[in-house]
Order: structure tokens, then C-alpha cells, then sequence
């Protein structure tokens, strides 16, 4: 007999596709009605930036969230989902590798990201893990920017910014999985032991996955069929991240650090941003200043001979040498009224000498009244003004062993 779906048409997983999305639909309207009737729609005030920490059992999720935090420059604590359910049932299920029902997940999850210490942003630690989740946190980020539009031009907007999701996947294969899983088991294990004998330190939860290897097999399993999948599906939707974390740490760290680089186009208000488009980024300026300091000074020697075989002699004269005499503290002020340096040309080939060289010069033009003439008669005093261009050189000082 052919099954429902064939009868209907559909492939058998489209159609259970279409039944999560009306699960997800029904969990998540129900959820923000509750929140909207508890505390009211101007009260919903979730975090500008989310990131959703998933991966694979073991993978170092606990390990790197606080390097997560700080990288991001948040200060509030990481959410950990599997922590926030609590009650018995949700802990026998947990221990047998399963997880909690998306109801229970969503509702709890929602009201907690309500706490005014999340507003800046919060790490979310094994969410979403299945479909119907994932179709949840779609309906937020819509909310979210719903939100947004409805409070913009009010004194509430400020509470109501562009929302940021990032998706963080940590990898590990099933092999690394149940081995660090295993691992983890032993030490609390040990940890716990040596707690009970001496009375110093505080017990470490010890999940029953890491006390079983065909547990944490299950554990990675399903972290495969259900989690894996269901953050993949997000990849089109939200800012995608995917770590291998099978490396040394400080590998899988420098791999954070690149994913999460601040990007103001994503994480400023559009207006801001347009503000301050115009304006050229650090890294853009550097990107060619090199190339750019070996033209000038090119075009110096070869359309400029004299002007620069004159200031390159003053550098040599009268400058280098009292840099050197500086040469412990890596500063050194310098003063000049050569004339040659009326030529503002002559200027900007001092700085680009400095600069190829190592240095960095700043020169400050300074006009001082000098007398020159004094009438007897009226007692005026004629002056004339000269021009003081005093430079600062600053270098990497030497190094003095002290002690």
C-alpha cells in the first residue's frame, strides 16, 4: 500500500519538511505570544549579535567559548543550552545521548535571552540541534528585524539594533569525537575521586556519554543526523563559520580570530555605516604605501635631483647626528631654518626618506617674531618672521639589559 506521502505526490522528505516548518511555526507563536502578553512587545529586547556555537561531541565548544567571548568583546556568560533544562526528565534523556523536545528548548531559550546581560551580544552553546529549531531561530531573526522597523524612529530604537546571527561549527570525526569524549570522562572521573578524599575543589558533572563509548558513539551520531544537518541548512541565511577543531588549540584559535574579524558593514546601523563610508579603511591605505614611498622617491632622484641631493645632505650633516646621540630613547627633536625647506616639495622628501628608512618623522612649522630694527625716535621695533621647522624622529630604541 503506498504510504501517504507517495499518494500525495511529494517526496517522503519534503513532506516531512513541510510538517517541521508547521511544528516550528505553531512552537514559535506560541512562545512569543507568551513573552509579548508576559512582558510586552517593547520589553522584547534580544541581543544585537548571536552567536550559535554548535559541533561535534568533544570538539572543544566548552574549551573555546570564553576565547569566543573575549574575541568578540562580550562579557556575559556563555548560554549553555543543555544547562538551562534542568528538570529530570530533560536529564535522563541528555544522559542517553537524545535530546529535549524543541517546545521545552524554545521556550526556555527565548525567555532568557531576555536578560538585560545578553543585550550586547551572547554565545549560545548546542543551539539549534534539530530542524524545527533551526526554523525557530529564522522566525526570531524575522521578529527581530520586525522589531526594528516598528521602534525606529521612536526613543525605543536604540533598544532594537541590526541583529547579527553567526553560525560557529567546531569539527571533529567521529573517531576524535568518542576518544575526547572518553578522555573528558576519565579526568572528571579522577577530578571527582580526588574531591571526595580530600574535601577541596567542587564535583564536575559527569555525563553518562562519557562514561560509555557506545554512548558517545550515539552522541556523535546524532549530532551528525540531526545537529550537523541542521546547522548546515543555515549556512545561506546567516554568517557561516566552520572550524576544524581536530588541531592544537592555539590553531583552532587563530582559526576563530580570522572567521569572526570585525566587519562594520555587517554590524553597523546602515545609516552609521553610510555615514562613515566615504572615509578609507587603515589596512586599504597601507595595503600599497610601500609601492606608493618607492615611486615618490623615484620621481624625487630622477625630476627633483638637486632639490633631493640638497636634503638628503642636511639629513646626513646636520640630522643623523643628532638622532644617533638619541639613539637609547628611539626619539629625537631636531630643529632647522635651512631655507631649502621653504620648498614644501623638500619637506615631504624629508618624511619619505625617514620613512624608507625605518623612522617616522613629523614636522611642526613654526613662525617666531625675531627684532630686527629699533627707532629712536618712536621707539617702534621693527621685526622679521623666520621660520622654525621643528622635527620629531621617532625610531625603535635600543634595548639596555638592566638589572
Amino acid at each position: 500500500m503506498p504510504s501517504e506521502n507517495a499518494a500525495a505526490g511529494l517526496p517522503a522528505s519534503l513532506k516531512h519538511t513541510d510538517l517541521e516548518v508547521k511544528d516550528a511555526q505553531l512552537i514559535f507563536q506560541t512562545v512569543w505570544n507568551e513573552l509579548e502578553a508576559e512582558i510586552g512587545k517593547e520589553k522584547l529586547r534580544f541581543p544585537k549579535e548571536i552567536i550559535l556555537l554548535g559541533g561535534a561531541p568533544g570538539a572543544g565548544k566548552g574549551t573555546n567559548t570564553p576565547f569566543i567571548l573575549q574575541t568578540r568583546g562580550l562579557t556575559c556568560k556563555p548560554l549553555v543550552v543543555s544547562n538551562l533544562l534542568t528538570g529530570a526528565e530533560a536529564q535522563r534523556i541528555k544522559d542517553a545521548g537524545g535530546m529535549v523536545g524543541d517546545r521545552q528548548v524554545i521556550g526556555t531559550l527565548f525567555r532568557k535571552l531576555l536578560d538585560a546581560e545578553y543585550f550586547n551580544g551572547a554565545v549560545l552553546d548546542g543551539f539549534p540541534r534539530t530542524k524545527v529549531q533551526v526554523e525557530c531561530l529564522k522566525m526570531l531573526f524575522d521578529k527581530m528585524h520586525q522589531l526594528r522597523r516598528d521602534f525606529y524612529t521612536t526613543p525605543l530604537g536604540v533598544y532594537f539594533p541590526q541583529p547579527i546571527f553567526h553560525i560557529m561549527v567546531l569539527f571533529v570525526d567521529e573517531k576524535e569525537s568518542i576518544a575526547r569524549q572518553l578522555k573528558r570522562g576519565r579526568d572528571v572521573h579522577v577530578h571527582n575521586e580526588e574531591v571526595r578524599r580530600t574535601g577541596i575543589g567542587e564535583l564536575l558533572e559527569e555525563r553518562g556519554t562519557d562514561l560509555s563509548e557506545d554512548r558517545a558513539r550515539n552522541r556523535y551520531r546524532v549530532f551528525k543526523e540531526k545537529t550537523y544537518d541542521a546547522l548546515q541548512s543555515l549556512r545561506e541565511v546567516f554568517h557561516y563559520h566552520f572550524i576544524n577543531a581536530q588541531g592544537p588549540l592555539d590553531e583552532v584559535q587563530r582559526n576563530i580570530i580570522h572567521e569572526l574579524q570585525y566587519q562594520s558593514s555587517l554590524e553597523l546601523d546602515p545609516r552609521t555605516y553610510d555615514r562613515l563610508r566615504n572615509l578609507p579603511i587603515a589596512n586599504e591605505i597601507v595595503l600599497h604605501a610601500r609601492q606608493e614611498l618607492v615611486r615618490r622617491l623615484d620621481s624625487y632622484e630622477i625630476q627633483h635631483a638637486d632639490l633631493f641631493k640638497r636634503v638628503i645632505g642636511i639629513i646626513e650633516t646636520k640630522i643623523m647626528p643628532i638622532v644617533k646621540r638619541h639613539s637609547l630613547s628611539g626619539i629625537a627633536f631636531v630643529s632647522s631654518e635651512d631655507p631649502v625647506f621653504e620648498e614644501p616639495l623638500a619637506l615631504a622628501m624629508l618624511i619619505d626618506v625617514f620613512s624608507e628608512r625605518g623612522y617616522h618623522a613629523v614636522i611642526d612649522v613654526q613662525r617666531q617674531e625675531v627684532p630686527e630694527q629699533f627707532d629712536l625716535t618712536t621707539g617702534k621695533i621693527a621685526c622679521r618672521t623666520k621660520k622654525v621647522y621643528r622635527m620629531q624622529i621617532r625610531f625603535a630604541a635600543s634595548e639596555i639589559r638592566r638589572g
